[in-house]
């Protein structure tokens, strides 16, 4: 089944469809970038965050699932999403970052553990990918995300590992989310957390859950067998019974 496309001219008022393909521009610099025109949060970087310090609206998260060093890994069968923080390179401390990303990180964990209410100071994060086969800035939308999982410890949801580079030792996160159940997110929703208005008439019913409840509902994918796989396997199952059959009657 293939994929939905979004054109780069549709992107300001595209909605953010789980798995969509989102084309980027044709101008060759970095406003080609599809998810800043999609969701207003800047051009570069894996962490792209909207609004200021402690009042973060929603971010982006992107990745190029291509670095063997970080490997950020989205899971459809347990709907969980592992990332790696924005500290990459030795010579800074784990919060001491350009953007800002593992303080996020740090702070967004904080607030769910500490206490319930606190869920409602976290920002929603959408999930993005490179989406390599579709050429230039091409990106896919894997979900609308919470930090933290049904099932895991607080000391294992945010995790500094240890990294060494030309034998300097340094210090990143491993973040894991909750991919949640939300096929569709609507542009209406992000204007309305853009203004401030995260759990609007527009909310997502899983987020105003994990929001109220602490509810964690992911989304899960079964693998589908595709019509070779089911055809080599029928073929497989009928040259075993014949020879089944041959030893058999060989015995005999």
């Amino acid at each position: 089944m293939n994929a939905k496309i979004v054109p780069f001219a549709d992107l300001e008022d595209a909605d953010l469809i789980v798995d969509a393909i989102y084309l980027g521009g044709t101008a060759n610099n970095a406003a080609d970038d599809p998810i800043n025109v999609l969701t207003r949060s800047g051009n570069m970087g894996g962490f792209r965050k909207v609004g200021r310090k402690q009042r973060t609206r929603y971010v982006v998260l992107y990745s190029s699932q291509s670095d063997p060093d970080w490997p950020d890994e989205l899971d459809p069968s347990t709907g969980l999403f592992t990332y790696y923080g924005d500290n990459k390179t030795p010579g800074s401390e784990l919060h001491e970052t350009t953007r800002g990303g593992n303080k996020l990180l740090a702070r967004v964990f904080d607030q769910i553990h500490t206490s319930p209410s606190r869920r409602s100071e976290v920002p929603p994060f959408f999930i993005f990918t490179k989406a390599p086969l579709y050429g230039g800035r091409a990106v896919q939308f894997r979900g609308l995300a919470v930090p933290g999982a049904n099932g895991v410890a607080p000391i294992d949801d945010l995790v500094a590992v240890w990294k060494s580079f030309a034998g300097q030792r340094f210090q990143n996160y491993r973040a894991l989310f909750t991919v949640l159940e939300t096929p569709r997110v609507f542009r209406a929703w992000l204007e309305d957390l853009r203004a401030g208005q995260p759990l609007s008439d527009s909310c997502p019913a899983h987020w105003r859950q994990w929001v109220d409840e602490g509810s964690y509902r992911p989304l899960v994918a079964d693998p589908s067998i595709e019509t070779g796989t089911r055809d080599a396997i029928a073929q497989a199952l009928d040259h075993f019974s014949v020879a089944l059959e041959v030893r058999i009657m060989g015995a005999n």
